[in-house]
């Protein structure tokens, strides 16, 4: 397994848990998407895995090892994370703000270059059009391409996404989203995406879990998840907006 959650626990001190006895074991490839309500301990998971956090009880293992004997910074490079604001530097060009991690890693200037490009290529974004934009230049589509494409910039074993679509317009998010399982099905890079969409996780994950108050309620496929009668699951698939019928306005 790749990352392990094992009996894991957090709290801040004084608080209630966010997370409470949560076991998770994430195969190496694997696209996981947990969805839960706003509170529900989804980014704390996220910041969990790349050691912006560490737990207060049990571990978690990321590539063998337990979060707390990596090097912080050394894991978070080794791990890609996309989020909803995207988070670009504006006074950077696109191709500066795919190589962000590579120049900090020491490539070669050349490599960094060679290496932003084929990114932008696969996520559509041809570099002798958009190479050099900066990114206000760029709709909120294409500014989360290049998110994307920064996040894979090393070639990471992990990928984190945070909300990474729901800045975007329905459209935009449905074409995205689609062109993200296209990359991922190239890539074959683990993926772990939060999100409070239910119908959004089922689109993206090989893997759903449903996390409330702190908890994994089921994890499981999508159809055995879309099936399950706990309540706290029926609560979010209940409340996908119902289409409108045929002719009525």
């Amino acid at each position: 397994m790749l990352v392990q959650f094992e009996n894991v626990g957090f709290r801040h001190a004084g608080g209630p848990p966010i997370l409470s006895g949560l076991r998770l074991s994430i195969e190496a490839g694997q696209m996981v998407a947990l969805v839960g309500r706003s509170g529900a301990g989804k980014t704390t998971l996220l910041k969990l895995v790349n050691r912006l956090l560490l737990p207060t009880a049990g571990a978690v293992i990321v590539e063998g090892r337990d979060t707390r004997e990596w090097d912080g910074i050394r894991l978070r490079r080794r791990i890609g994370y996309v989020f909803q604001d995207v988070g670009l530097f504006p006074h950077m060009t696109v191709e500066e703000n795919v190589s962000v991690v590579p120049r900090l890693e020491r490539w070669p200037a050349a490599r960094a270059r060679a290496r932003a490009h084929e990114l932008l290529d696969l996520v559509g974004l041809p570099p002798p059009i958009y190479a050099a934009r900066r990114p206000r230049e760029l709709s909120g589509g294409q500014r989360q391409r290049v998110g994307v494409a920064r996040a894979l910039a090393i070639d990471p074993p992990i990928l984190l996404m945070d909300e990474p679509f729901g800045a975007l317009d329905p459209v935009t998010r449905a074409e995205v989203r689609r062109e993200f399982v296209r990359l991922q099905d190239r890539l074959h890079t683990t993926v772990i995406v939060v999100t409070h969409d239910i119908a959004e996780a089922f689109a993206l994950g090989q893997r759903v879990g449903v996390i409330d108050g702190g908890e994994l309620v089921v994890y499981d496929t999508p159809s055995r998840v879309a099936s399950s009668a706990d309540p706290r699951v029926r609560a979010l698939i209940d409340a996908l907006p119902p289409l409108p019928a045929p002719g009525s306005r």
